[in-house]
């Protein structure tokens, strides 16, 4: 009986620590910043590729977590900005920015990324609908359909959606391309270590 008894408890303490180590983790953490390890466009399921910190000045300042979610997980930039599946570039401020360094921002990104003359009015969309002021705690999705567009939201509201492949591909290459923003946040959101 003694030994049934302890037969049955080791059976359920087993499968109880397979369960804790077979469970999904639910969302990664870096440096405090919680992202979801998935999320969904339409039906689509995305997964948490990366996460990288914008860091600014000669000192480090953390400007932004940044989230990449995509349908394949990827290790090449350059690949992931080109491919044509759906899409999620997530920012969390945690510094407060003007509209006018975040727009600068934008215009020297896309110069930097690949972007083209005929992508100027688009860019000049793009910076319409950033607010005066980015305070720490707001978030920012870009999110690419293919055949669709890069839908961008500012908070909770969906701004509009930018069409064009070739917009998207510079835009992600921004982040993903040869030169990003600084190289911690480009590792970060390809897989590497954050921060």
């Amino acid at each position: 009986m003694r030994n049934t008894f302890f037969s049955q408890l080791i059976a359920i303490t087993s499968a109880f620590a397979f369960l804790l180590i077979a469970a999904p983790v639910e969302a990664r953490e870096c440096e405090g910043q919680r992202f979801p390890n998935r999320t969904t466009v339409g039906e689509t399921q995305l997964v948490l590729n990366g996460i990288g910190i914008r860091e600014a000045t000669v000192f480090n300042v953390d400007v932004y977590f940044a989230a990449l979610y995509l349908e394949n997980r990827g290790r090449n930039g350059a690949q992931i900005a080109r491919s044509e599946q759906t899409k999620r570039l997530v920012l969390r401020f945690v510094r407060e920015v003007d509209r006018e360094k975040m727009t600068e921002a934008f215009r020297e990104g896309f110069a930097n990324s690949g972007g083209t003359a005929a992508m100027a009015p688009k860019i000049r969309q793009l910076n319409r609908w950033m607010p005066r002021t980015v305070r720490d705690g707001s978030r920012f999705t870009f999110t690419y359909v293919p055949g669709t567009g890069l839908e961008v939201k500012v908070g909770r509201t969906v701004k509009g959606t930018i069409e064009g492949a070739d917009f998207a591909r510079a835009f992600f290459s921004i982040w993903l391309g040869s030169n990003p923003p600084n190289r911690g946040l480009r590792r970060g959101l390809l897989g590497g270590e954050c921060g």
